[in-house]
């Protein structure tokens, strides 16, 4: 088999510690050598400078956890560095011991054999960690507030089926004087906020509980936690507005598209990135966010054509900005997801118009192009007599005669 690289090496990360393999190649001899090393700045470096004095030019090493980034951001100024994924590299079973998997994947990467995963530029890196750290402290608070209804429901307080928000205004301010204390129904009813669309009668109705002494320090420990996190996330918004900077021409192209907000267009590009040079086209970007079936045949059948588990952040965002999209009227979106939605059902129609609109972003960036809505009757005009003539037989079924005119312009 040839050897696309002469001079590389392999890397088996854990926490605490690492294995080095080194693989050099002249001519038809081999030389390989392998060597542990701590997981510490101080160890890193000094694997850098072992690895510096064999000639090594390439290094691969898996994508563990969180491990590889510290070790990648001190070798990635050194060697050409490769990220692989540990279920395409897997060793023979019964070999499995950290230098055995250091000596496999330099073999592979020496013939070329292991492909790369997507690692972005420092700039996206840190945008990636706001936006998904926001993510989590969005989920922190969905998690405290169920925690509240599920503390107000069992003290008979049934104000979270009345109030759709209750850390809205009306909810919020009840809470507080729950919280203090308050117990009067009269008292509780007239904090609400007077845009709130609830009869006085029915919210007089579900104040009628009673919190005992530990529910109401529960609640007001859940309250807090949720103020703390909505601090943070006012914080981690401008932080995100500054590491946007740099984007603000793409980011304004990109709010054009339905679905799309100032929410989701950072966290979209702190996945994906800005070069789209590295997708060679918008299909691999599709298979990398795992918005396209699978290739599952074998003996002529297909066994399966579900969708891959993986790249969670991606797919589960363009879910979630595919279901705002269809909500747009007159637009081509949501004209796809109807159509869709009668033969597939809403499941595989909200995938399908979530990878067209990743399709969409990936031309828009790659070509610096702004985005043109083709329009909720593009899937009739695009084939007119085959919309004709199923209307036709829905007619014939019903017994109608229809005879087929063109209208006179």
């Amino acid at each position: 088999m040839q050897v696309i690289h002469s001079r590389c090496a392999a890397l088996d990360l854990g926490k605490d510690v690492l294995a080095a393999a080194v693989r050099l190649q002249n001519g038809k001899t081999v030389a390989r050598e392998c060597r542990s090393y701590g997981t510490t700045t101080r160890q890193v470096l000094a694997l850098c400078s072992w690895l510096q004095s064999c000639g090594v030019t390439h290094v691969v090493m898996e994508a563990t956890g969180s491990y590889w980034k510290c070790v990648w951001r001190l070798l990635e100024a050194q060697f050409e560095l490769t990220l692989a994924n540990p279920a395409q590299i897997k060793n023979l079973p019964g070999r499995k011991s950290d230098v055995n998997d250091a000596t496999w994947m330099a073999d592979l990467l020496a013939h070329g054999l292991v492909r790369g995963s997507f690692v972005p530029p420092a700039a996206i890196t840190a945008l990636r960690e706001l936006t998904r750290t926001r993510k989590q402290f969005v989920r922190e608070i969905a998690r405290h507030t169920l925690r509240m209804q599920k503390t107000l429901d069992i003290a008979g307080l049934k104000i979270t089926g009345i109030i759709s928000d209750v850390l809205g205004v009306s909810g919020r301010a009840i809470l507080e004087a729950l919280i203090a204390g308050e117990t009067d129904a009269e008292g509780l009813a007239d904090l609400a906020h007077g845009r709130l669309r609830v009869p006085r009668a029915q919210l007089l109705e579900a104040l009628q509980g009673r919190l005992t002494l530990q529910q109401r320090r529960l609640l007001g420990m859940h309250l807090r936690q949720i103020e703390a996190a909505e601090d943070s996330l006012a914080s981690l918004d401008m932080y995100i507005d500054e590491a946007m900077e740099p984007f603000r021409e793409t980011v304004t192209r990109l709010r054009e598209v339905p679905g799309l907000s100032d929410v989701s267009v950072p966290a979209l590009l702190g996945e994906i990135g800005v070069d789209m040079s590295r997708f060679q086209t918008h299909r691999q970007l599709l298979s990398w966010a795992r918005l396209c079936p699978r290739l599952d045949q074998s003996a002529g059948k297909v066994h399966s054509t579900r969708t891959l588990k993986g790249a969670n952040w991606i797919k589960t965002l363009m879910i979630q900005a595919a279901w705002c999209a269809v909500r747009t009227k007159n637009s081509y979106f949501r004209a796809q997801f109807l159509r869709l939605r009668t033969r597939r059902g809403s499941k595989k129609a909200i995938g399908a118009v979530a990878a067209s609109m990743l399709t969409t972003v990936y031309y828009m960036i790659r070509d610096r192009t702004p985005y043109q809505d083709l329009g909720d009757r593009y899937f009739d005009q695009r084939d007119r007599s085959r919309v004709a003539r199923r209307f036709v037989v829905r007619l014939q079924r019903l017994g109608y005669t229809v005879q087929i005119n063109d209208a006179v312009a």
